[in-house]
Parts: C-alpha cells; sequence; structure tokens
C-alpha cells in the first residue's frame, strides 16, 4: 500500500511539473505587444511582418510613392526598421527566459549492481527528483509570469522609443529642407545684390569698399546655403537609418509643411497622472520589484533544502527477495544555512525598490519639465508668427514704397527682405523645436498626449514663403491666423498704424524679391544719407 501511494505522488508530482511548463508558448504571441502599444496610442506593429517580409515590397512602394507625412514615416519604421527587429528578438528572448524559469531539472536514474561474496549479485534501481525544484515550481510559475510582464513593458518602451525618434527626424529633416531652400533664397538675393553692386561700381556710384561689402556678404551667404544644403543631407540620412530604407527606397519626396501648435496644450497635471500609471518604465520597475519582493519571501522559506532530493528506489537481493519504496535525501544546513542567498535576495530587492523610485520620480519631474518647455516654445512660435514675421513683411512693403520714389537705394531693400526671410526661417525653426518638445514630453508620459487627436492647420511651405518668381503678390490666408492684408497696398497706413491682432491670411502683395534694376534704375546715392557706407550687412544669418 505504501508503495502504491509513493508512486503516485511521484507520478502527480511529474504530471504537475509537466503540465506547469506546457502552459507556457514557447513563442510571444502578438497580443503580448500590441495590446500595450495600442492602449498608449502607439502604432499597429505586424509582428509576422517584421519576422518575415513577404508583402513587404508592395505595402512600402505604396506609401513611398506619395509625400512622406509624419504619419507615413512611422508606418514605413514600423515594417522595415532594424531596430524592430532588434526589439522582436528581445522579447523572443525574454519568453525562452520564462520557459526556463519555469522548468525543473530532469530526473536522474540510477542503478546499481553489487557482487556478495559466496556468489550471486543485488541489484538496485532508483528514480530521484531535486525537491526544491518540486517545491518551488507554482511559485516559480507565477514568477516567471510576471517577470515576462516586466520584459513586455521593456520591449513596447523600446518600440515607443524608436516611435519618438523616427517622428523627431521626420520633424528635423522637414525643417532642415526648408531651410535649406530659405538659404538657397537668401544666397540668389545677395548674389543679385553683389552683381548690381558691381554696376554701380562700374559706373562710379559707390566705393570700392561698399562693393567689398556687397560681395562678402553674398559669399557668406553662398556658405550659409551650403552649410544648410550638408545639414538637410544628414537629417535625410539619419531619418532613412531609422526608417530602414537604402537604394532605391530613399528616392522618396518628404512634406513640404510642419504642423501648427495644437489649439490648448494638455493640462499638467493630467498627464502627471497619466504618467504614473501607465509610463512603461515605471511599469516595468513595478513589475521587477515585485518579482524580488516574491523571491526574497521564497529564499527566507526554502533557504534550508537546498540540495534534497526525493526519489524511489527499487532493490531486487541475491536471494530474489525484492525491496522498494520512496526515498528522500535531505541536506543538512551545518556549514551553510543560505546566509549569502539571503542577503543578495534582500540587496536586490532594496536595489529595485530605489529604481522603482527613481523611474517614478523621472517621469513625474520629467512632465512637470515637458509642459514647462512645450508652453515656452509654444509662445515662442506665436511671436514669430503673430509680430516677427507680420514686423518684417510690413517693412519691406514699407521699403519697397521708398524705393519705388527713389528715397532709398535697392541694397536697402534687399538687405530687408532676407531680413524676413531669416523671420521666416527662425519661425520654421522654432515650430521645430515645439514639436521636438511635444514628443519628448510624450515619451515621458509613457503615451500619445491626448491633445495629438486635434493637430489641424499647417504652416506655410517653401514655395508659398518664396513665392512664384514672376508672381505679382501672394495670398497666404490659409496659414493658420496671420493676416498681412495691410502689407499689399502701396497706399496703406504706415507700420505704427498697423493692427496685427487679427492674423487670418497672409498677402505678400508687393514684398517679391525686386528684379535687377535697368540703366535708369542705377541714380546716384553715394553723397545721400541712405548711402551704402551706413548699411549693415547680415544676410543669411539666423535670428
Amino acid at each position: 500500500m505504501i508503495a502504491l501511494l509513493s508512486r503516485a505522488l511521484l507520478a502527480l508530482v511529474l504530471v504537475s511539473a509537466l503540465a506547469g511548463c506546457a502552459s507556457m508558448a514557447p513563442q510571444p504571441r502578438d497580443a503580448d505587444i500590441t495590446e500595450l502599444l495600442a492602449e498608449r496610442g502607439g502604432p499597429a506593429v505586424d509582428w509576422s511582418a517584421v519576422a518575415a517580409t513577404d508583402e513587404e515590397k508592395t505595402r512600402l512602394g505604396r506609401w513611398l510613392s506619395e509625400p512622406m507625412t509624419l504619419d507615413a514615416a512611422t508606418r514605413v519604421a514600423m515594417l522595415r526598421s532594424p531596430r524592430l527587429r532588434e526589439h522582436y528578438a528581445r522579447l523572443g528572448l525574454a519568453r525562452a527566459e520564462v520557459l526556463e524559469a519555469v522548468e525543473i531539472e530532469n530526473p536522474r536514474l540510477s542503478f546499481q549492481r553489487m557482487s556478495i561474496d559466496g556468489g550471486g549479485h543485488s541489484r538496485t534501481t532508483g528514480l530521484s527528483m531535486p525537491l526544491l525544484d518540486l517545491l518551488l515550481l507554482p511559485a516559480r510559475v507565477r514568477l516567471a509570469a510576471t517577470d515576462y510582464d516586466r520584459a513586455r513593458y521593456d520591449v513596447a518602451g523600446a518600440v515607443l522609443d524608436t516611435v519618438a525618434e523616427v517622428e523627431a527626424a521626420w520633424y528635423a529633416y522637414v525643417t532642415a529642407r526648408q531651410v535649406a531652400g530659405m538659404r538657397e533664397a537668401v544666397s540668389e538675393a545677395a548674389a543679385a545684390s553683389a552683381e548690381l553692386a558691381e554696376r554701380f561700381h562700374a559706373a562710379g556710384n559707390i566705393s570700392a569698399l561698399q562693393l567689398a561689402q556687397e560681395q562678402a556678404a553674398a559669399s557668406q551667404a553662398y556658405i550659409e546655403a551650403l552649410q544648410a544644403r550638408a545639414d538637410a543631407g544628414r537629417h535625410r540620412l539619419a531619418l532613412h537609418t531609422l526608417l530602414g530604407l537604402r537604394g532605391e527606397e530613399a528616392n522618396w519626396e518628404a512634406s513640404d509643411s510642419l504642423p501648427l501648435p495644437v489649439p490648448t496644450e494638455d493640462d499638467p497635471e493630467q498627464l502627471a497622472s497619466l504618467a504614473r500609471d501607465g509610463n512603461l518604465a515605471v511599469l516595468a520597475a513595478r513589475a521587477e520589484a515585485e518579482v524580488l519582493a516574491d523571491a526574497l519571501g521564497l529564499t527566507r522559506t526554502l533557504r534550508w533544502f537546498g540540495g534534497s532530493e526525493i526519489g524511489y528506489e527499487r532493490e531486487r537481493e541475491a536471494d530474489g527477495a525484492r525491496l522498494q519504496g520512496p526515498e528522500i535525501s535531505l541536506e543538512l544546513p551545518i556549514f551553510n544555512q543560505g546566509q549569502a542567498k539571503l542577503a543578495r535576495a534582500e540587496a536586490r530587492l532594496m536595489e529595485a525598490l530605489a529604481r522603482v523610485e527613481q523611474a517614478e520620480l523621472a517621469a513625474d519631474n520629467g512632465v512637470r519639465t515637458g509642459a514647462q518647455t512645450v508652453a515656452a516654445l509654444r509662445e515662442v512660435v506665436d511671436i514669430h508668427r503673430l509680430a516677427l514675421v507680420p514686423q518684417r513683411e510690413s517693412i519691406v512693403a514699407r521699403q519697397q514704397e521708398r524705393q519705388n520714389f527713389m528715397l532709398i537705394g535697392v541694397f536697402e531693400l534687399i538687405q530687408a527682405k532676407v531680413a524676413e526671410y531669416d523671420a521666416y526661417q527662425a519661425y520654421l525653426e522654432a515650430v521645430r523645436d515645439y514639436w521636438l518638445a511635444r514628443v519628448e514630453l510624450a515619451r515621458q508620459v509613457g503615451r500619445r498626449l491626448p491633445s495629438d487627436a486635434r493637430i489641424d492647420a499647417r504652416t506655410p511651405s517653401l514655395q508659398e514663403i518664396l513665392g512664384p518668381e514672376e508672381a505679382p503678390a501672394m495670398d497666404h490666408s490659409a496659414h493658420g491666423g496671420m493676416d498681412h492684408s495691410m502689407h499689399g497696398d502701396a497706399k496703406a497706413a504706415e507700420p505704427e498704424e498697423m493692427d496685427h491682432s487679427m492674423h487670418e491670411g497672409m498677402d505678400h502683395s508687393g514684398h517679391d524679391m525686386p528684379s535687377k534694376p535697368g540703366p535708369a534704375d542705377v541714380h546716384e546715392e553715394s553723397d545721400d544719407d541712405t548711402s551704402s557706407d551706413q548699411h549693415d550687412h547680415h544676410h543669411g544669418a539666423t535670428p
């Protein structure tokens, strides 16, 4: 009867162990990560496409045939980014560690044959398993599941970090591309000014010093145009790396404008609450602390059973008699009582709890700092959009009137136009900095910001800013709230009389870069109090 019970107990233990191992799927499920991403407004990741790219060329070709918007860039990255493959591999490694954690050591089969003096021999057959593994199996399954949650949080956080890097790279490239176009326009204006200065100098209207000043300004503007072009190229290649594009796949066109700031920003307290509940780095740190706290409790309880084993043995004597029954082998904790294991478990838990506190502190302060930065940069954008750019356009309009009446020379008009382009460049860079700050804020919150759903209006494109070469006027009524209708009328009020409080559109009538003057436009101005000697050349300088 005892033998039967022993066999049943051992069989039950084996079945339970095998069932615990079989309950864990060998491969990670797509839902393990996609659910976390969807909860945080992240992109849908087709992990099967990441692992095997059967249909990626069709989808990729369709996306690359259209202007590369921010949403399109994110979709391409989710399909082709090498970093996603790395993250998927990390998830597989985490799953393998879970499977390894719930496995118990293989049973040991022993066989013994002993000869007896006077003839004959005895045989002993035994089957044993580590006792501690069997006792810990339910707890190890529980700990492994919690640790896998931690790995899920880590991998999902890495995916969201990749998305944030793609978004930041897209904002940087689109802005760099527009800035390069602005610098090219400034360089062309400075070159036209230098050519005109040569004609004036040949006619004896300006000094050699004034000619050298115009030529130096043109050279400086050309250098800055080359630097801006190179900078745009670097940003494009950085975006290629994040998207996983190369060769012919890199022949795509970027979107020609940036989104304007959202109508209203999110409440910092609401964002801080979202970060406390949903920041994946915080959740991963908490899951790790939970695992280590549970492990410490098990170490305190079971540290006495280090090398103990349980098994079953059957012996056949030389006279044919049979002996069989269960056996247990216990380790005597005389010299090693598991103090080191206990101290190590306690230290690891203290370290994990410190990481939880650090993660929570970093998330909370990061959100508040990010919200303040976004608010400040939003104000900078508004000052450019509602004040600086309209003021620079007004100056160009007034300078155009004065040049038409020959009160100033064309050099002053060109200088005013260059300053207007500089203001537009500073405006675009301010919009870029605003969105980069929002990307970092979303990273701290651990999800997309709620106000992202309200993104609508966009900045002027480069073509709209520069205008057609021969167009007499340009209407920017759709540019997010700028009203410069006063600028187009040569008889409009002077700048101090203009009201820019309601900037519903931008009308650049009369703001076009002046064409090279004919002989009738060349007039004596070296003796006038608006002489080029007094010009302040800031061609191509960034405000």
